[in-house]
């Protein structure tokens, strides 16, 4: 178990978690605001057919046209007997939802993708200071004159990695194994 945190510790924490929380929420703000008309339509119209609001709509639609049509309803006269109108306007509305769908999915990629290239960033800057803290450390070591068991792992773990040849080292062994893209995580 751990000690409990200082309220300073706890305050510097909270200080900081804020600001990255806020940073982010303005980004997000940020983005929002420079969406443009038809992105912020075609999220609405995303969010909207992604509803179950949508759902009953459709559901209290589709059965009082069929209802009509078939005759159990009356009160109008048939309009579509044999539904095909109904069929015509259920495949045009499928059509344009999938499109809509695509549109966000595509922006939310986008955003994905930004995400993904921030981690990155952040991963490669640890990895970094992780290097030059080993090396600092092991230097202070050997001033010390302690003893280090794992004296070979620890010279491969101060070595700086480079990106590049990490991604070639996976397209290596990907082409050798005769795959397109790594196993899912």
């Amino acid at each position: 178990m751990s000690a409990p945190k200082s309220e300073q510790q706890q305050s510097t924490i909270s200080r900081r978690l804020d600001r990255n929380i806020e940073a982010l929420l303005k980004r997000r703000e940020q983005e929002a605001r420079q969406s443009t008309r038809q992105d912020r339509a075609a999220d609405a119209i995303t969010r909207f057919a992604g509803s179950m609001m949508f759902v009953y709509l459709h559901l209290l639609i589709f059965a009082l046209w069929i209802i009509v049509n078939v005759g159990l309803l009356p009160l109008m006269p048939a309009f579509d007997p044999s539904l095909v109108i109904l069929a015509m306007v259920a495949s045009v509305e499928a059509i344009f939802i999938s499109t809509f769908v695509l549109i966000s999915q595509n922006r939310m990629a986008e955003a994905d993708d930004k995400r993904a290239d921030l981690n990155l960033q952040i991963c490669l800057l640890a990895e970094h200071e992780t290097t030059e803290l080993l090396t600092l450390v092991s230097a202070i070591a050997e001033k010390l004159g302690v003893e280090i068991a794992t004296r070979e792992e620890l010279e491969e773990l101060k070595e700086q990695v480079r990106p590049e040849e990490v991604l070639d080292e996976i397209e290596e062994k990907m082409q050798r194994r005769g795959t397109r893209k790594p196993p899912p995580a």
